[in-house]
Parts: C-alpha cells; sequence; structure tokens
C-alpha cells in the first residue's frame, strides 16, 4: 500500500521541523503497513500542516547557548498567551471531605521536556524525550555528544541531552546520552531494580538499552535486538523477570526481550493487533497487565484478550468496550486496580479488575487534522477478571479527558490527572486543558467514587506524565503539543517545568497520623515469596492500633503517553502488631508468588489511619 493512498492522520501528526544546522532530513510516516525504507524520510516539503520557516542557526535562536557551552540553558521567553491556551478546564474544587491536595514547583527547567518517565531506586526521576525534534535545553559535555545518524553531512554531531536525571528533592540534573532515539519506547525494571528500555523510532525502533541505579551511570544500547521495530509498544515484565513487548506501529506481534547483545531471529504474531488497527490506528501502546494467574490481560483499541503468554494462546476474548477508541491516539487511561491480599482463602488468588477511563472517539485524530476538536469520552469502565462471565460496567466521570494519567496512589485510591477535554493525541491535535485532578476512590459506592481536587496553572497534554514518589507526593512533568521545543508562536509551549502534587492524604491536620517507617529495622536482604517480613514504624503524635494500619507495596512503573506500565499495588495481610513504647512492630504477610509480584524492587508504605508513611524501598526475590 502506497504512501500516497493513505491519510495524513495515520501520522500521528508528525510535523517535523527543520532543524538548524544539522542538515536533518524531514520523514515521511504516511503509511502504517508497507515496511520501512530510506524513502520513508524526505526532505521538508511545505505540506499543509508543515509551516515553512527559514532555518534559524542555533546563535539566532532566543534562549540559546554559545556552541561551547554545556549543561542547562535557559528557557527562552514564552509568548502572550493564545486564545486557546486561557480556554482551560477547572472543575468546582470538593472540599466537603476536607483538604483537596496543592501544588509546588520543583523546577522552572528540567532540560528536557518528560516525555517519558521513571522513578529509580537511588533517588532520582529518569526523564527522556526524542532526538527526532532537535535541541532540547541540556546539552551534553562537548566530549561526549552523539553521533547523528540521519544528518546529510557524515560526522555530524547532536551535542544536545535527550535525556536527565533529575533529583526530585533537589531539582539538581545530570545530563544523560542517549545513542538511539527513544521517541515513543517503553521500558520497565528489572528484579535489580535496572531500568530496561525498549524500542523507539528509526535507528532505535530495534534498540533495547540499559540504565542501572547509580548516579554516575549512563545508558548502555543494543540497537539490534527485536525481529520488527517498536515504536509505540509495551512492555511487560513477567513473573520470571523476563520483558515481552507487544506491538508498535506496523508490528502485530510481540516478542520477547532478549539478553544484551542478542538478536531475535523473529516475532510471534498477535492477531487482535492487526484485527484492531483503523485508519489511524487507534491501538497503539495497548494496555497490558500480568494477572495473578500467570496470564495477561491485553486491551487494544476497544478490545480485550486473556493471553497466556507461556502457551501463546489466547485464553479468552472479552466483551468489546464500546463507545470509541482507548490505546493511542485515543488515549485513554487504565490501571489495574489494587490487589488486596488480604482476607483470602489459603492459596487462593485476588480477583484483577482493570479500569479504563475516558479516551476518546475514533473519528477524533482525523477530524483534527481540520481544527475540529470532539469532546472526549466520560466513561470509566471496570472489568472483573476473576468472573468467567466478566463484563465492563461503566460509569461518568465529572468531564471527558484524553491523555491523561491514571496512578495508584499509596493508600488504594487513584489519581487521574494532565490530559484534555477535546480532541486526540497528536502535535496540536487537542484543546481545552483540564487542570483539575480527580481523585478516584474504586471501594466507595457507584455514585460516590469522582472527586475533583485543587487545579493546578500548568496545562499538560501531549506527551506529558508523572509519577508517584516515595514520599506519597506526585511528580508531575513534561507536555510537548509540538514538533519541537516551541515556547512561543504556539498554543502551547513546550513545557519543562516539574511540579509535585500532595494529595489530601497529606494536609497538615493529618500529619500527626503519618507513620514514619525505621528504615535501620527493614531487612536488609528484603522480601521472600511466601514468608514473614518484620519491621517497625512510629507515629509523630496519634497513637494507633491494629486495625488502623495497612501495608501497602507498589511496583514504580515507566509512564508515557498516558499509560504507566507495570504499575500494580498490593495490600498485604498483617499477621503481627505489637506496640514497643513509641514503635510499634509490625508484621506482614508477603506476596505468596512472583505473579502477585514479580521480582525486583517495590515501595512499601504503612498507611496509617488512611495517611501513608514515606515509602522504604524493599526488594522481593
Amino acid at each position: 500500500m502506497g504512501s500516497s493512498s493513505l491519510p495524513r492522520a495515520a501520522v500521528l501528526a508528525v510535523a517535523l521541523l527543520l532543524l538548524a544546522d544539522s542538515g536533518e532530513a524531514f520523514f515521511d510516516l504516511f503509511s502504517i503497513f508497507r515496511p520501512r525504507s530510506d524513502s520513508d524520510y524526505f526532505p521538508f516539503d511545505g505540506s499543509p500542516g508543515q509551516a515553512k520557516r527559514k532555518p534559524k542557526i542555533e546563535q539566532e535562536e532566543d534562549g540559546a547557548a554559545p556552541a561551547t557551552a554545556t549543561g542547562l540553558t535557559k528557557v527562552p521567553p514564552l509568548g502572550a498567551p493564545s486564545k486557546a491556551a486561557l480556554d482551560t478546564i477547572v472543575l468546582p474544587v470538593d472540599d466537603s471531605a476536607g483538604h483537596a491536595g496543592s501544588w509546588t514547583i520543583v523546577s522552572e527547567n528540567s532540560g528536557v521536556s518528560a516525555m517519558h518517565l521513571a522513578v529509580m531506586r537511588h533517588g532520582k526521576a529518569i526523564m527522556f524525550d526524542t532526538s527526532t525534534t532537535g535541541r532540547s535545553l541540556m546539552r551534553l559535555p562537548m566530549n561526549n555528544c552523539r553521533a547523528d545518524p540521519r544528518a546529510k553531512r557524515e560526522g555530524t554531531m547532536d551535542c544536545w541531552a535527550h535525556a536527565v536525571e533529575f533529583d526530585y528533592s533537589t531539582g539538581a540534573l545530570r545530563s544523560l546520552k542517549t545513542a538511539t532515539d527513544t521517541w515513543c519506547s517503553s521500558g520497565a525494571f528489572d528484579a535489580d531494580g535496572n531500568l530496561i528500555q525498549t524500542g523507539g523510532y528509526f535507528e532505535g525502533d530495534k534498540a533495547v538499552r540499559r540504565l542501572d541505579a547509580c548516579d554516575t551511570c549512563d545508558w548502555r544500547e543494543y540497537p539490534n535486538s527485536f525481529a520488527e521495530g517498536r515504536w509505540y509498544a509495551t512492555q511487560q515484565v513477567l513473573p520470571d523477570g523476563r520483558f515481552i513487548v507487544f506491538g508498535g506501529r506496523r508490528a502485530f506481534s510481540y516478542e520477547f526481550v532478549p539478553q544484551p547483545g542478542m538478536t531475535n531471529g523473529q516475532s510471534i504474531k498477535f492477531p487482535l493487533l492487526r484485527e484492531t488497527t483503523d485508519d489511524v490506528e487507534n491501538n497503539l501502546y495497548p494496555f497490558v497487565n500480568l494477572l495473578p494467574d500467570g496470564n495477561l490481560f491485553v486491551f487494544a483499541n476497544d478490545r480485550s484478550v486473556v493471553f497466556d503468554h507461556r502457551t501463546g494462546k489466547v485464553v479468552r476474548e472479552l466483551p468489546k468496550l464500546a463507545g470509541g477508541g482507548r490505546n493511542h491516539p485515543a488515549s485513554a487511561m487504565s490501571a489495574m486496580l489494587p490487589l488486596d491480599l488480604r482476607n483470602l482463602t489459603r492459596g487462593a488468588d485476588p480477583e484483577p479488575e482493570v479500569i479504563v477511563c475516558g479516551g476518546a472517539l475514533k473519528t477524533a485524530f482525523r477530524l483534527g487534522e481540520n481544527n475540529t476538536y470532539q469532546p472526549t469520552l466520560r466513561d470509566c469502565a471496570r472489568i472483573n477478571l476473576g468472573k468467567i462471565d466478566a463484563v465492563w460496567a461503566v460509569e461518568a466521570m465529572p468531564v471527558g479527558r484524553v491523555m491523561g494519567d491514571l496512578l495508584v496512589l499509596p493508600t488504594g485510591d487513584l489519581l487521574m490527572l494532565n490530559g484534555a477535554a477535546k480532541g486526540s493525541s497528536g502535535w496540536g491535535f487537542a484543546r481545552q486543558p483540564i487542570l483539575s485532578p480527580i481523585l478516584y476512590s474504586p471501594r466507595h459506592p457507584e455514585g460516590s467514587r469522582f472527586r475533583p481536587l485543587a487545579a493546578s496553572t500548568v496545562a499538560r497534554m501531549y506527551h506529558s506524565t508523572s509519577a508517584v514518589l516515595p514520599d506519597a507526593t506526585v511528580l508531575v512533568a513534561g507536555g510537548n503539543t509540538n514538533a519541537a521545543y516551541n515556547f512561543s508562536g504556539v498554543d502551547f509551549p513546550t513545557e519543562v517545568r516539574v511540579e509535585r502534587f500532595a494529595p489530601p492524604y497529606l494536609s497538615r491536620e493529618l500529619t500527626g497520623n503519618r507513620a514514619v517507617i525505621d528504615v535501620a529495622s527493614v531487612p536488609a536482604g528484603g522480601m521472600r515469596y511466601g514468608t514473614k517480613f518484620t519491621f517497625r514504624f512510629h507515629t509523630p503524635v496519634a497513637a494507633v492500633e491494629w486495625g488502623d494500619v495497612r501495608v501497602t507495596m507498589y511496583a514504580p512503573p515507566f509512564t508515557t503517553h498516558g499509560y504507566s506500565m507495570n504499575q500494580r499495588l498490593l495490600v498485604l495481610p498483617v499477621a503481627g502488631f505489637s506496640a514497643q513504647g513509641q514503635m510499634y512492630e509490625l508484621t506482614v504477610d508477603t506476596p505468596r508468588k512472583p505473579e502477585l509480584a514479580p521480582p525486583g524492587y517495590y515501595l512499601v508504605y504503612v498507611v496509617s489511619k488512611d495517611v501513608p508513611s514515606e515509602a522504604a524501598w524493599v526488594k522481593i526475590q
């Protein structure tokens, strides 16, 4: 199928800029089916939707550093906000239950807009975007630039960092060097808490990258690991510690991540992905969850299956979720609800529930090409996969949302934030950013689950991210609705500010309930499956009893494009509780098998009277 026969919608709004002095080519991404070739990348032709402009050399760009500079450069001046930028959604705050949360700015300039975000066990967050769109605001050291594989002139070097290590406690930054393009890639943590990151674009689409958790580590890359390119794919950790990667553009298949330096000979077909591909795809970044029985839940566009990765067979197909598209570029939010291990019959598994909220009509992206922005979907649907006759139970959110993030908080509630009320994913394809986060309480009765919280002042739509931090706050970053780092002359300037949201449970009036874990008491060897785990904590003011306390363990995800891969929260049974003066000793039953909690590092919280402590990093193996 030739590129001329497919609509521009299939390119996901790629209006790439002619970069300053690199001589880079532009790319025709119009065809989603034909094999990749050099003809996919051709010079900018000034076609509709791609504003022609005279390239500037770097020294002419507002805010640019001298060519010999290294490190962080200043944010260029912002233009006056457009009419579209002022058209935001702020919901009335529900403060009937008390404090509604608060926002602070952690950093005015992260150097790189966080298209991808992951929190690592050494106290740092990793943020990165793409090398496709040229300069960022952070330079690499001059002796550590990357060779630009797309430059017309051989030997051209790219000295802009496209990844940073961000200290969320201090705001300090360290540049990281990506040799291959990480645009719209995927990731997960291995059993030792190291980031294993996969796919991307162009020379990076078959790459596997590794970043260890240390203050001096940088990326190690293996460019030719996959049989097929993995661009907009989803990576899931398995009970044995391996990773499986589903889909990506033009990849209707899955693969297991090979060992470093190894190459997969072939991929494995996954018919659901081809069957759910429409004219603008709407099935990229499929939602994937590991279930307690070891099978996988895989959702693409509006269909889902339970899949046994061990046999390569679909166990069952689930009812269709009607109403629109749910995956990129329709971009709904999704997560698995907390797995409560308490009060189970011996040897039984908890019943897993998956939630999918928002999204867009399947025509939203195509209409966005003509500057028509459809209202997004308001429905929020849950399905209990533990029931053989499972059906979707649907309720309405306060506002429709596309491109939102959905985080599972340490308390077991969910936080919806970021995104827009009109349009779809894509550069410039959405309007009406939603500034109000919403707390979703899955244990509340239907009709009382949604609570609008205090609003941010920063619009975050396409390419925005968020993450739960060890102190139970939420890091919020990114947002780039443009095809490059544009700070003026656009409706929504590129966002390099980083925020922190403190949910209602961290209000001042509740701090007396907040437990403090005695880190020295946490066993250095971590948890073992199916055993007891004992540690101590204290509370600053209020005394607690057995019934006041819960223990949760959270798997930090890899977040991009509104989906937090591998996110899961478990509620552990409390097997022992005793007061020792002002200190409490707590014993919990650990998850009995890796299907419940794959090996790796988790954030363990003590939730005292619904207020979470700062977490301890604990390894389960």
